[in-house]
């Protein structure tokens, strides 16, 4: 659909808000059949959830990403993930809590989860299933677990170099943008400092909310997704 198409699409539908925008692609999963999963005892941390932001994944354009709105708090139930996920990474005071599933990257917060790379849009609904089905099962098990306050490690520096301009302009302060991606990780910059995504209105400023959404996930300090 070409960006005219777009215009005449929304203009036609004021009524209607688009989260955003991605390419078609043929999904190579299919969407179960059957209604809806009921609620049950255990839905309260999870009940529904909203794709309310879309877009390409800027650190691989063939994937998207996105930020779903919940029904229902995740919060009480993060340590006790913690627990289950030995990859995950926990960060309390942010309540914040990001782990792998295969190659997409997922932040849980106690009323927003994000995901990146996930393979197209049906890819990305079974991705929020699978979130709602191990939130149920964990949460209907908890008094057989432990909860789990540990901070075992953060993603990897590599996840913030990929969604930086890539230019080694310099302007940060560090000679190369890994080198500056290092330094945010370990919390002695700000990605603020990138003044080609964060002071420019231009190629790099669509860059601006992957990073922030990045930083926020390992929850690195001062970064706020409102």
């Amino acid at each position: 659909m070409s960006r005219e198409e777009r215009a005449t699409l929304e203009s036609a539908a004021p009524d209607i808000t688009f989260s955003g925008w991605v390419d078609y692609q043929i999904a190579n999963s299919t969407m179960p059949d059957g209604p809806a999963p009921e609620e049950t005892e255990q839905s309260g941390c999870f009940r529904r959830a909203a794709i309310m932001v879309l877009g390409p994944c800027v650190a691989d354009y063939k994937k998207i990403r996105l930020i779903a709105h919940l029904e229902g708090d995740l919060g009480p139930l993060l340590p006790y993930l913690n627990a289950v996920l030995p990859q995950a990474s926990y960060l309390p005071k942010a309540e914040t809590l990001t782990f792998m599933d295969g190659y997409r990257m997922i932040a849980l917060y106690p009323r927003r989860i994000t995901i990146a790379k996930a393979d197209e849009i049906v890819d990305a609904w079974l991705t929020l299933e699978r979130i709602r089905f191990l939130a149920e099962q964990t949460w209907s098990d908890r008094d057989r677990i432990a909860p789990s306050f540990e901070t075992r490690k953060k993603p990897p520096a590599l996840e913030i170099f990929k969604r930086l301009p890539g230019t080694n302009c310099g302007r940060c302060g560090m000679p190369t943008c890994l080198a500056f991606a290092m330094h945010i990780w370990t919390g002695e910059t700000s990605v603020k400092l990138c003044l080609p995504v964060f002071e420019e209105e231009g190629k790099f400023s669509h860059l601006r909310e992957a990073l922030l959404e990045i930083c926020a996930g390992m929850g690195i300090t001062g970064v706020d997704l409102g």
